[in-house]
């Protein structure tokens, strides 16, 4: 039986989050997944319907999600069905939030410089990130809140340059992580700001295998 995603998307526009939605739709579609898409918090509040899923992958840059909404949602994710995303949609959402906050692992803080080159160090030989070389971005480089018990496999090293930030220079900030969270797996990549960041093969690479990794 084909495995059961959704995938919500929404926000603010800058992230592209309906483009960025129809690719991980045919990502997900490829590896034979049964996809719903929604442009709406509210199947959040269907909780066993939620909790019939194999996988979630929010796009929701910032806004706001409701008490029963993030119960239903957190609640899934508690009782096994997975979650897996990429940066505003799912590291940039619900700022008021904390418990969604701690479910991901991590919270965006700000991308110094703006769009700027930067480069990925794969620091795992987890399955997510094996045979996967170092490589390079363009696009902004994500300075985040993390949590420590968080299992990371990848990361970059900021310059203090970008954005006149001298103080973080030589900070390395984890890029990409996988966690638990009650018995749902978690994954996290910060590396997606709009879809043209789908063209580097290596981030592409590394969404797709996370998805499958945080399948129920």
């Amino acid at each position: 039986m084909n495995k059961k995603a959704l995938i919500t998307w929404g926000g603010w526009d800058g992230h592209e989050p309906d483009s960025c939605a129809k690719i991980v739709k045919e990502i997900l579609e490829k590896e034979n997944y049964s996809v719903e898409v929604y442009d709406t918090l509210e199947v959040y509040e269907d909780s066993e319907n939620l909790k019939s899923l194999d996988l979630i992958v929010p796009i929701w840059t910032m806004s706001e999600i409701s008490n029963e909404q993030e119960k239903g949602l957190l609640n899934a994710i508690l009782s096994g069905t997975g979650i897996g995303g990429f940066h505003g949609g799912m590291g940039d959402s619900f700022r008021k939030n904390t418990e969604y906050q701690w479910m991901v692992g991590g919270q965006w803080v700000v991308h110094p410089g703006g769009i700027i080159d930067y480069s990925v160090q794969i620091s795992s030989d987890d399955a997510i990130v094996e045979g996967i070389k170092d490589f390079k971005m363009q696009s902004e480089q994500y300075f985040m809140h993390t949590d420590p018990g968080n299992d990371v496999l990848a990361t970059t090293t900021f310059s203090g340059i970008e954005g006149n930030a001298p103080w973080i220079a030589e900070t390395v900030m984890p890029v990409v992580w996988k966690r638990q969270y009650g018995k749902g797996k978690v994954f996290y990549s910060s590396l997606g700001h709009v879809a043209k960041d789908f063209e580097v093969p290596e981030m592409k690479e590394i969404l797709r295998r996370g998805l499958l990794w945080a399948t129920r």
